[in-house]
């Protein structure tokens, strides 16, 4: 797959010189099916994926879609999956693949957050030792703003991310409270102590606060990632009543208060007792609920090579409206159309930074697509390929009498072969495209003279 991811970044930088750069254009394809309330999506620095489900499994998912029968690890009689409990987060070591350890985040029977280490199968990869070690454990008032993602940052040490502990409006106002480990971003150094031990320049360590706290004044932060080019950390925070923000800092910015619950997005929500706006970090961008948004669910900045459009964008949605948002570096945004049907609450990257969305309700794993067509054209005007979105067939034709197609192949967005033909010298070739799923390909057509072209074309 990494020599197919090669091969078509290559083709785009070729692509430059003869076609003008076109808007992206979001699009889903359907990846896998049959999981039942996926909640967070990752990779161990191979090909696979690994998916939460709320109920306390993590399965392997291929690069085929198929999904392996056996979990990856059952956690099911430790948590409850009410609202928003249950298994959250997961997170591989930086140094899994020698050192074979992941954690995870989940609320225990007594309604707890617990932060937790297991080791994988040495004898097997696909699965993980069924005990762990419970590294944290953080007593939750109530049963919703749980927070759940875990993430190890540029720095290898584990991010946790905690919401206030529920009962709107943050009435305790834990997530101003330095001393509390609820409505903050905490950072831990799992490497050493006899369960976990503490960044010496986390922002509380030798004055007044708790040690693990990296920063405060968060509701809810579902989800956090960071940009695996810049370090660059990106969290999105849902609202209380009517705005649902994405903040971003850099990886070295200790100590921010992102304003909760002093602030909801930009405007004032209880500021009894807060220091001035200021003095806080302000958001990037908001959403408005009014637009119907309710409780945002964040993603990662694209570092992937399919879709050069879409580098260096932030992806992002939101449990109550099935859109897909795209924001650059000065918070502008972008929607997608509406993918009904869908309440998207977790993205997922892989380890060649291809994007996937999961959608909570109906179990569907999609992976992000640009499709605006014909971008990424090698000689386009070599041939004329259409009807361009396809049904039951493709053409292809020569636009030069001496330039024929020797072969054609159909490739998909994960880089498997689907098809490859050889043809005859014609100026006209057709290409059965009935039995394909609906979704975004590529075509290659390898010609007499040795030219090779890439076609994008949508089959619907």
């Amino acid at each position: 797959m990494k020599v197919f991811f090669l091969f078509i970044a290559l083709v785009f930088v070729q692509c430059m010189q003869h076609s003008q750069t076109v808007a992206p254009v979001i699009g889903l394809q359907s990846f896998a099916t049959g999981f039942s309330a996926p909640v967070e999506i990752t990779h161990c620095g191979d090909s696979r994926l690994f998916v939460v489900e709320q109920d306390g499994l993590i399965k392997i998912l291929n690069p085929n879609g198929t999904v392996n029968t056996t979990p990856f690890l059952n956690i099911t009689n430790l948590t409850n999956a009410n609202g928003e409990q249950g298994l959250l987060g997961l997170a591989f070591s930086p140094d899994y693949a020698s050192n074979g350890l992941f954690y995870i985040n989940y609320t225990n029977l007594s309604g707890d957050t617990v932060i937790a280490r297991y080791s994988v199968n040495s004898n097997n990869p696909d699965t993980a030792n069924p005990s762990g070690t419970v590294l944290l454990t953080i007593p939750q008032p109530y049963s919703n703003h749980n927070g759940g993602t875990l993430k190890f940052g540029p720095d290898g040490y584990l991010y946790i991310g905690m919401g206030d502990g529920g009962s709107g409006g943050d009435p305790e106002n834990r997530a101003q409270n330095t001393n509390e480990l609820l409505g903050k971003m905490l950072r831990i150094d799992v490497n050493t102590g006899p369960l976990y031990g503490i960044p010496l320049n986390n922002p509380f360590v030798g004055v007044a606060g708790a040690d693990e706290i990296w920063a405060i004044g968060l509701r809810n932060p579902w989800k956090f990632s960071f940009d695996r080019q810049t370090g660059d950390l990106w969290i999105a925070d849902v609202g209380q009543n009517l705005y649902e923000e994405v903040n971003r800092a850099g990886a070295t910015e200790a100590g921010l208060n992102y304003g909760w619950r002093c602030y909801e997005g930009n405007a004032a929500f209880n500021i009894t007792g807060c220091a001035a706006q200021n003095t806080m970090k302000t958001p990037l961008f908001v959403t408005n609920h009014s637009n119907g948004f309710c409780s945002i669910t964040g993603g990662y900045v694209y570092r992937g090579v399919a879709y050069p459009n879409f580098k260096g964008k932030y992806f992002f949605s939101d449990y109550c409206k099935a859109q897909i948002g795209m924001a650059d570096s000065s918070g502008t945004v972008t929607f997608s159309q509406t993918f009904s049907g869908n309440a998207f609450v977790t993205f997922g990257e892989d380890a060649n930074g291809e994007l996937y969305v999961g959608s909570i309700n109906n179990g569907v794993i999609y992976k992000l697509v640009d499709s605006s067509l014909n971008v990424a054209e090698v000689n386009r005007k070599s041939f004329k390929v259409y009807p361009n979105p396809a049904t039951s067939e493709v053409f292809v034709q020569s636009n030069d009498e001496e330039l024929f197609a020797t072969n054609l192949e159909i490739i998909d967005g994960n880089g498997k072969k689907l098809l490859s033909q050889k043809t005859e010298n014609l100026p006209l070739l057709s290409v059965n495209t009935a039995t394909l799923a609906t979704g975004l390909y590529f075509l290659k057509v390898k010609t007499n003279t040795g030219l090779v072209s890439i076609y994008k074309f949508l089959k619907n």
